[in-house]
């Protein structure tokens, strides 16, 4: 079809109008989203059957960020490679302070291939629960191991549950509060995880502004109003009973920079659930 000349003239005025706007929309849509992040371990269970398909729907519910956690054993530049090809990037993961401890150079290059920034277990090493003397002991590996790592470029983190908010019989304070005591902040983070922080009777927020700048992470998690010690349901972000214009207040005079959504139980509709709270999640930050 030929266009006489005005005819061509009015076509190109209206791309020149509309270009612009084209261009918001775009840049709209690639709006970044640092500082929000998925823990792969909500994702657990269909990445068993279908790691990439599974990356590949986390990267179309919008995140960009992830926590590497729960997912098929893999090496380094498997893991990688199957983040890069669904558009993620790990900031963090989760592993033992004994792989640390056993060949730290191979796990320090491990972490790195993968291309995380903070790196810790879910909790004290095994041996050193029994008593206090044991936990002091832990608190020492924690803080050497930290030191290296940082050192190398890593940060080590230490994600709670609610059994950190229990005391050892002869020191007033809780196991999570000896833990940061005992160990320097540069060398070991909070990666403070809120539900489990309010199932162990503390609030998030408060606890949150109580380790301002060490607690660069956090683990959101949202709880159902009737959940218990002994009964916990976890829900998607906003849908719940935990304060969040509070914790999102707090985290930012306490500098967190990342928010990273985990829920341990989804009823068996994970892509639902962090569709959910990503929104949310974006909604409050973004």
């Amino acid at each position: 079809m030929k266009l006489t000349r005005r005819e061509a003239l009015g076509v190109m005025g209206a791309a020149a109008v509309t270009a612009p706007f084209a261009g918001k929309a775009l840049a709209a849509e690639a709006k970044p989203t640092k500082g929000i992040a998925l823990q792969l371990y909500t994702m657990r269970d269909p990445a068993k059957e279908d790691l990439a398909g599974t990356l590949k729907k986390c990267r179309e519910i919008g995140f960009e960020y992830v926590q590497w956690s729960g997912m098929p054993d893999l090496p380094a530049d498997k893991i990688r490679a199957e983040l890069d090809a669904a558009g993620l990037k790990a900031i963090a993961c989760h592993t033992s302070v004994e792989q640390f401890e056993k060949d730290f150079e191979g796990s320090v290059a491990f972490w790195k291939t993968v291309g995380v920034q903070f790196a810790g277990p879910g909790g004290m090493m095994g041996d050193c629960q029994k008593d206090l003397a044991s936990w002091l002991k832990g608190c020492k590996r924690f803080d050497a191991v930290g030191a290296k790592m940082r050192e190398a470029g890593l940060h080590l983190t230490y994600h709670n549950h609610a059994g950190e908010f229990e005391k050892f019989e002869g020191d007033d304070r809780c196991k999570l509060d000896i833990l940061y005591a005992e160990t320097k902040p540069e060398n070991v983070l909070a990666e403070l995880d809120l539900a489990w922080v309010r199932v162990g009777g503390a609030d998030p927020a408060a606890y949150i502004r109580k380790y301002k700048n060490r607690c660069l992470t956090v683990h959101a998690k949202d709880l159902t109003a009737d959940s218990t010690k002994g009964k916990v349901q976890f829900t998607p972000l906003g849908k719940g009973s935990l304060n969040w214009d509070d914790i999102f207040a707090a985290g930012k005079e306490a500098g967190i920079q990342w928010y990273i959504y985990e829920q341990d139980d989804t009823g068996g509709d994970p892509f639902g659930c962090a569709k959910t709270s990503f929104e949310f999640l974006a909604s409050k930050l973004l």
